[in-house]
C-alpha cells in the first residue's frame, strides 16, 4: 500500500466535503451563513426546512423555524407527530432560488435558521404544552420571530401563550375547515385550544377572523367568520381585502390548518372535510396579506402516513415559503 502524503490527504478531505463539482452539501449543517440558498438535488442531503442552517443560536436570526411532532389529541387519523419531518423533506423541492410567483429569494432578505423540533415527555400532554411554551419563550427572547411546524392543532395554544405574552393580545387569522373553538369538550384538545386561548385572554377576538370554515357551530365566539362557501362565492382578493379589514393595524398570528384545504390537494390529515379551497386559491389569499403585521405563524395536521406523493407536505412547505416572502416583501437584500 502506498502511504498518501499530507498534502493528498487534505485533497481527499476536500473532495468529500464540497463534492465533485466544488460546491458544499448538506447545507443544514455546513452552510457558513444564515443568508441565500445554494442548490442541493432534492433527494439528497440532511434535510432542514428549505435547507436553512440548523441552529439553537438564535442571534443572526430574523426567523427560527421549529418543529412540535404531536398528534396527542388527534380525533381521528394519527400521524401528524410526522409533520415536521415530511415538511422539511417536500420543501427541499423548493430550495432553489426565487420563489413564484414573488419573483425574489426570501433567503436573500431574511435570516432564517432551522432550530430544530421541540422535545417533551412523549405522550404526556402537559409536557408538551410546557416544552412549546419554553421554546417559543426563548425564540422570542432573541428578538426573532417564528415558524412553527406542526403537529396536531393544540400546539398554537402553547405558542400563542408565549407570543401573547411577548406581544400582548394577538389578532388571529385562522384557516381552517373547523373552528376549533368547541366549548362542550370536557378536555383540553386539537378541538377546543382557541377556546381555551380566547378564555385565556389570548386572543383580540374584534380584530380575528377565520377562513375556510365548513363545519357548523352554533357559537362564533365573536370571531368573524368567512365560511367555504362565502370564500369561494368572493373570491381570493375580496378574502384577502376581508382579512385585511379585520385585522387593521393590529399585530397578527398566523394560523394553517392544512384541512382548509380541500382534501384533493391536503389527503395527508386527520380530519378532512370535503368542499375546501385548492392550494392555489389559498396561496393567492396570501398573497393579499402583505399590510398586516405579522408576528408568527404556524402550520399544522400535515400527516404523512395518509398523504400521497407528497402532496399535503409540499403544500404546506409552499405556504410556509409564501409567509416568508410577506415577511421579507419590503425588506432589501442582505448587505444592500
Amino acid at each position: 500500500m502506498v502511504k498518501k502524503s499530507d498534502g493528498e490527504a487534505r485533497g481527499a478531505r476536500a473532495s468529500i466535503e464540497q463534492g465533485p463539482s466544488g460546491a458544499e452539501g448538506d447545507g443544514a449543517f455546513t452552510a457558513s451563513g444564515v443568508y441565500g440558498t445554494r442548490f442541493e438535488s432534492p433527494y439528497s442531503g440532511a434535510l432542514s426546512f428549505m435547507r436553512r442552517r440548523y441552529s439553537r443560536d438564535f442571534s443572526e436570526a430574523d426567523v427560527v423555524v421549529c418543529g412540535i411532532p404531536c398528534d396527542l389529541t388527534t380525533s381521528n387519523r394519527p400521524g401528524a407527530r410526522f409533520g415536521p419531518r415530511g415538511i422539511r423533506a417536500a420543501s427541499a423541492e423548493l430550495a432553489w432560488g426565487p420563489h413564484w410567483p414573488w419573483g425574489f429569494d426570501p433567503f436573500d432578505r431574511l435570516a432564517v435558521v432551522d432550530g430544530g423540533d421541540v422535545t417533551y415527555e412523549p405522550g404526556y400532554v402537559a409536557s408538551m404544552l410546557e416544552s412549546t411554551e419554553k421554546f417559543a419563550r426563548a425564540v422570542l427572547a432573541s428578538g426573532a420571530s417564528m415558524l412553527s411546524l406542526g403537529g396536531e392543532h393544540l400546539v398554537s395554544l402553547p405558542l400563542l401563550r408565549a407570543h401573547a405574552a411577548y406581544h400582548g393580545p394577538l389578532a388571529l387569522v385562522h384557516f381552517d375547515a373547523h373552528s376549533d373553538t368547541w366549548s362542550d369538550e370536557p378536555e383540553l384538545g386539537h378541538g377546543n385550544m382557541f377556546y381555551h386561548a380566547l378564555g385565556e385572554g389570548l386572543i383580540d377576538v374584534a380584530h380575528s377572523v377565520q377562513v375556510g370554515i365548513r363545519t357548523h357551530n352554533d357559537e362564533t365566539h365573536g370571531f368573524q367568520v368567512l365560511d367555504a362557501d362565502w370564500v369561494q362565492e368572493r373570491g381570493a382578493e375580496e378574502v384577502s381585502r376581508k382579512i385585511c379589514e379585520v385585522v387593521g393595524d393590529k399585530r397578527a398570528y398566523l394560523t394553517f390548518d392544512i384541512d382548509c384545504l380541500d382534501p384533493a390537494y391536503a389527503p395527508g390529515t386527520g380530519t378532512p372535510v370535503v368542499g375546501g379551497l385548492s392550494t392555489g386559491f389559498a396561496r393567492r389569499v396570501l398573497r393579499g396579506l402583505g399590510g398586516i403585521g405579522w408576528v408568527g405563524m404556524d402550520v399544522v395536521e400535515v400527516s404523512p402516513p395518509d398523504d400521497v406523493a407528497e402532496i399535503t407536505s409540499l403544500a404546506a412547505a409552499t405556504l410556509a415559503l409564501d409567509y416568508l416572502c410577506l415577511l421579507a416583501l419590503d425588506r432589501p437584500k442582505a448587505g444592500a
